[in-house]
């Protein structure tokens, strides 16, 4: 195993160039077989997963899944005030900066980016919740395509690119996050979900957010600065396989087949509680609906 991680960190470096020796020794930075092994765990939970529960009551996951949304809630809106905060103190440059131009800020984004990173690998449970409520139209491509890459592409970008320019998508998305996962978190109170009115507008945030940060990653390689031009390159294309994802979702789930279907189905839910965000719906009531035997739904 030794000799595998040697070979892997030198095949990475010939590639890539030399690593950030600012993050040497960071929890599950210094390999990246344990990111690897994380992600095929979840790729085989979300295909065998269906499988186990097919013949299962569903879970209720009513209790976990508040303190859940409540910790992501906290989480993202820490991640942004302290990303905001490092920009702010570091003076970062909107068209290009650097990796190593900011010192002690720049150490602060880092250490914010690692929590990121963990956030993403946190973030699996998503689709675990689903399989244990028994969801599984809710976990689509894109879902599975999102959660998946980003905790790969995040161990890669905190080994070699930390801080500077890295930090625009990380903030816009912990912002989206706050947003999305106090949606669930309030949704899960019957009285507040007549009041939830923005769950149609945190696909278009995302999609917003995607644009930004094409946008912003694009200027720095017209106004190229001390950031490898091959990260750049690799951020546009992956937004742009985002965007791609995110608006088939979006047409699909909100033009007026999607919205006469939608009505049809609320009318099994109180309040109009399912909602369609980030390429999975997400109802308590309906998960309260599940957990109680009854005639399986067609649709």
């Amino acid at each position: 195993m030794e000799h595998f991680d040697a070979s892997l960190s030198t095949y990475f470096k010939a590639l890539l160039g030399p690593r950030d020796t600012r993050v040497k020794g960071w929890f599950l930075l210094d390999n990246y077989i344990p990111t690897f092994v994380c992600t095929v765990i979840y790729l085989l939970i979300v295909w065998l997963g269906p499988k186990y529960m097919k013949n299962k009551q569903p879970f209720s996951c009513r209790g976990i899944l508040v303190v859940y949304n409540l910790g992501l809630t906290l989480l993202s809106l820490y991640m942004f005030c302290e990303l905001v905060t490092g920009v702010w103190q570091g003076s970062y440059n909107f068209f290009c900066q650097g990796t190593r131009s900011a010192g002690e800020s720049d150490m602060k984004i880092i250490r914010v980016l690692w929590w990121y990173y963990f956030s993403k690998l946190i973030e699996f449970m998503d689709t675990f919740f689903f399989i244990l409520r028994k969801n599984n139209h809710q976990i689509t491509v894109l879902h599975v395509y999102h959660h998946a890459t980003m905790f790969n592409i995040w161990w890669f970008v905190m080994n070699w690119v930390p801080c500077g320019h890295s930090y625009f998508g990380a903030t816009l998305n912990s912002f989206i996050h706050v947003l999305m996962y106090s949606y669930y978190g309030l949704s899960s109170v019957p009285s507040m979900r007549p009041y939830l009115w923005w769950k149609k507008y945190i696909t278009q945030g995302q999609l917003v957010q995607f644009v930004l940060t094409i946008i912003q990653t694009s200027c720095g390689v017209i106004w190229p600065c001390a950031f490898p031009l091959g990260w750049l390159y690799f951020q546009i294309g992956y937004m742009i396989s985002l965007i791609a994802l995110f608006t088939n979702f979006y047409i699909e789930t909100y033009n007026k087949k999607g919205a006469s279907r939608r009505r049809g189905y609320q009318k099994d839910h109180q309040n109009g509680s399912v909602t369609a965000v980030n390429g999975h719906t997400n109802s308590f009531s309906s998960l309260e609906n599940n957990a109680k035997p009854r005639k399986q739904r067609k649709d």
